[in-house]
Formats: C-alpha cells, sequence, structure tokens
C-alpha cells in the first residue's frame, strides 16, 4: 500500500547538508539550516509561455461536456485548466548550493527519496557483440525450391544476388534497407546483424508514432512506450502517448517500463470512450502504472525493516492525451513534454516539471537551471514508480493551445540533448504534425548523433488530434 503524499511544500532532504528530514522540521538536525528560508516549490505548471497571443474562436468540432476534473493529489484545490493566454513563465537564479561532504554518501545505497539514474559511462554498459538470437517475428526458412540440409549446394552470395520482394512477414534490414533478415537474425544483402527486439522499435498509428532505440552506450533498452487512439463519447478522437524509462540502478528496469507503459494506455483507452475527463484518467492511469510496477517486486525480499528500501524494479513515467481541442500531460520522474507550435514564429514550451534532485534546486532558489543540471548530481531523480517510491505523487496539466503544433514526448535520452523548449523546436523538423514517424525518428537519431549514452525514446503527437481514420502524409 502506497504512503501518504507529503505536503508539496515539504523538504524531503535538506537544501545545505542533504540530510533526511522529518514532516513539520524547522531546522536541519545536522547542521542546523533554517528551512523556513527555503522558499515553497511552484505550483503544477508548465515551466515556459506556452503561447502569448489570444485564442482562435472555438473549434467548430463537438467537445464533449466533460464535468470538472476531480481532485487529482492530495491538496484540497481541484486541478487547474491552463489556457495559451493566462500561462507565465519563470525563470529561477539563486545562490550557490554548497558541496556536501564527500563523507556523507553512501556509496552503495540510494539517500531516501532519491533515485541515481546517471547516463551510463562508457566502461559500464559495453556494446553488445552481435546476437545470434532471431529478430521479434516468424523465422522464416529456406525459400522454396532452394537447397537445403547437408549436401545441398552452397547458395550464391546474397550479398550480391538480386534481390526480389522480402517474403511476407519477414523484417528488412535496419542497415542496408533492402534486404530481408534470415532466420538466423542477420540480413542476406549485407550480413548484418539485427537488432533484439527492443533494441530499436517503432510504430505509427496516423495521429501518432513513436521511436526507442538502445542508444550507443547500453546493453539493452530499458525504455518501452504505447501509443494508441480511441473516441470520446461524442465521436471525436482522442491520442494517446505512454513513455516510460526504466531507472537503471534498480532490478529489471526494462521489466518495469514495459508494464507500466501498457499497464497506462491500457487504462486511458478504458477510461476515455466512458467519458472520464482526460485529466482524471490521466492520473488514474499512472495511479495503475505504479500499481503494475509495484507487483514485479520480488516479495520475499520486501520483508523486515527495510522493506522500503528494496531495489525493486523502478521507472519514470510521462503520458499526452490529445483531443481536437484539449491538451493534457501526466508524469512522474524526469521524463518530459514539449509543446512546438507549427507556426515556429510562436514559443514552444516545456509542458512538464523534472521530479529531480537540479528541479529541486531551482525551484527552492537555490540554483539556476544552468548551475543545477551541470552538476553531477543533476539526474538524481526524486520521484518514480515502484515499490520503495516513498510516495506517489502524480502530476497532471490541462492545456488549450490556441494553434497547431505537435506534443513530443520522450525520456532523457532525448531531451540531454535538446534541454530547452527553444533546443527542442530547432530539431523538430517542419512538416512534424503531418509526418510524426519521420519526426519521431529524425529526434532518435539526433540524439545517437550526439553521443546515444542514454536509451532513447520519443513520441510526437500532432495537434490538434485529426478525425478518427486520417492518415500521416
Amino acid at each position: 500500500m502506497m504512503s501518504q503524499m507529503p505536503q508539496p511544500t515539504a523538504l524531503s532532504r535538506c537544501p545545505s547538508c542533504e540530510e533526511p528530514l522529518d514532516a513539520g522540521d524547522r531546522f536541519c538536525g545536522a547542521c542546523g539550516y533554517d528551512l523556513s528560508a527555503v522558499p515553497a516549490p511552484p505550483v503544477d505548471n508548465p515551466t515556459i509561455t506556452m503561447n502569448g497571443s489570444s485564442p482562435r474562436p472555438p473549434s467548430a468540432v463537438a467537445s464533449v461536456d466533460w464535468p470538472l476534473a476531480p481532485e487529482v493529489d492530495s491538496s484540497d484545490t481541484p486541478a487547474p485548466l491552463h489556457r495559451a493566454m493566462d500561462i507565465r513563465g519563470t525563470d529561477s537564479g539563486g545562490s550557490e548550493l554548497p558541496h556536501p561532504h564527500p563523507e556523507s554518501a553512501h556509496p552503495h545505497r540510494e539517500p531516501a527519496g532519491v533515485r541515481f539514474d546517471r547516463p551510463a559511462q562508457p566502461d559500464e554498459y559495453p556494446l553488445a557483440p552481435p546476437a545470434a538470437e532471431p529478430a521479434a517475428g516468424p523465422a522464416v526458412g529456406p525459400a522454396p525450391g532452394s537447397p537445403a540440409g547437408p549436401a545441398a549446394e552452397t547458395p550464391a552470395d546474397p550479398r550480391t544476388a538480386d534481390l526480389g520482394t522480402p517474403p511476407a512477414g519477414t523484417k528488412l534490414c535496419v542497415a542496408c534497407r533492402s534486404g530481408h533478415v534470415d532466420s538466423d537474425g542477420y540480413c542476406e544483402n549485407c550480413g548484418h546483424a539485427q537488432p533484439r527486439e527492443r533494441d530499436h522499435m517503432e510504430q505509427e498509428l496516423g495521429a501518432v508514432a513513436a521511436v526507442s532505440d538502445r542508444g550507443l552506450r547500453h546493453h539493452r533498452n530499458e525504455d518501452a512506450f504505447a501509443i494508441s487512439s480511441t473516441a470520446l463519447p461524442d465521436g471525436s478522437p482522442a491520442v494517446v502517448a505512454i513513455v516510460c524509462d526504466g531507472v537503471s540502478s534498480a532490478t529489471r528496469p526494462d521489466e518495469a517500463s514495459l508494464a507500466a507503459s501498457r499497464t497506462a494506455g491500457e487504462a486511458l483507452l478504458e477510461a476515455l470512450p466512458l467519458g472520464t475527463h482526460p485529466q482524471q484518467a490521466m492520473h488514474d492511469a499512472i495511479v495503475a502504472a505504479a500499481e503494475a510496477v509495484n507487483a514485479l517486486a520480488d516479495a520475499s525480499t520486501a520483508q523486515g525493516e527495510h522493506a522500503p528500501h528494496v531495489n525493486a524494479p523502478a521507472c519514470t513515467i510521462v503520458g499526452a492525451v490529445v483531443t481536437p481541442t484539449l491538451l493534457i500531460v501526466g508524469w512522474v520522474g524526469d521524463s518530459r513534454a514539449y509543446w512546438v507550435p507549427v507556426d515556429r514564429s510562436s514559443l514552444p514550451a516545456r509542458l512538464t516539471e523534472d521530479d529531480s534532485w537540479a528541479a529541486q534546486m531551482v525551484a527552492a532558489g537555490l540554483m539556476n537551471e544552468a548551475e543545477a543540471y551541470a552538476d553531477e548530481r543533476a539526474h538524481a531523480i526524486t520521484g518514480w514508480l515502484g515499490a520503495d517510491a516513498y510516495e506517489l505523487e502524480p502530476h497532471t496539466a490541462s492545456f488549450k493551445p490556441d494553434r497547431p503544433g505537435v506534443v513530443v514526448v520522450c525520456t532523457d535520452g532525448l531531451w540531454n540533448y535538446a534541454e530547452a523548449a527553444e533546443e527542442m523546436a530547432e530539431v523538430v523538423p517542419l512538416d512534424a504534425a503531418e509526418r510524426p514517424l519521420h519526426s519521431a525518428q529524425v529526434l532518435v537519431g539526433h540524439a545517437l548523433d550526439g553521443g546515444g549514452h542514454d536509451n532513447v525514446t520519443v513520441a510526437v503527437v500532432p495537434f490538434p488530434a485529426p478525425p478518427q481514420g486520417a492518415g500521416s502524409a
């Protein structure tokens, strides 16, 4: 059972020495730091101005008459509806944070409420040797009429032979894009070993597309995504994109991300057609995803006084729901969602606020963003899905953009190479709304060209959601 969520103004650790704090502490028991001097963190709002002009006339598309979204967090205030013209940005600055003494950090145990998920160093994750197992999909034997068995003659070199159309059910080679993959997992044209199923994944559903890649340093892909679309009770479309990033310091992070993405996606597909407000549906989907990840923990190790500290499977999550008039985002952790308008003269925006050490320092006014994200502790996350999470506090936000654009939903494997909203907008292709799959491929390529230090996953969702059945260009 999950613990109660703390008040949003409470700090879990002292901003000065990083020692754990108890609820109600006014001074740090270790260094005496005056906690009343730390400003309250901002409310759950976007970090950058979304649009600044007056909205256009309402869309002619019929919208669902949703009731006010019920409570979605631990406060007594209903979740706000953000409109483009009343979203304001923040630019945090502040004094330098005193560096903790090296002996205050345990080399193996993470501090309470913090997960360290730093990008892997080159020697931590060697590149996997060529895979011998076949790629996903039906195995394909010798073509009819081809020689087989020990006595068969040696066939012509497939790399120089004429290439016909690959048989139905087989895959094209990811390297040469022309040969088909044989049952041994190698291309019959260029001989390239094909990646394992999750090493590189692509999916397109017309109104949304996603790409996930292992990257260049990790030995496996610990990211996962789920994309889908459904209809609201009035028949208008709702497009769903969920992206999850497994916490590398946890056990079986790949299983955690897969379970969370699938569960959240299924929960939204079940709730939205029933008329549930999308913001409430997103909150409930994240809770369901957390329960699915919790279920992966080994019960035999979750006994005794150290049960909350079990290194259980864990992941972050970020999701988006797009309708003809409304954009909803929800998240836990440091995976992000960005808004990039079609008209690039308009301002892009980051729609999520990280649950991370760096974001906490910026929110407390102790560092500006550049200083915080340059620190080696920047990627220590303070929120995640998993049985050893100290609390679950799903964040959700609702937006009504006044112009068309795309929502980029991604893990830090991408935004590490395009962190600010303006940087993300620069690498998103201009035709992203018409070609979401191509745009997702370009964004993954940008991360790989930058070094590919982490798994990278991105979903691109055009806004507004196109009518049901509309395909991409």
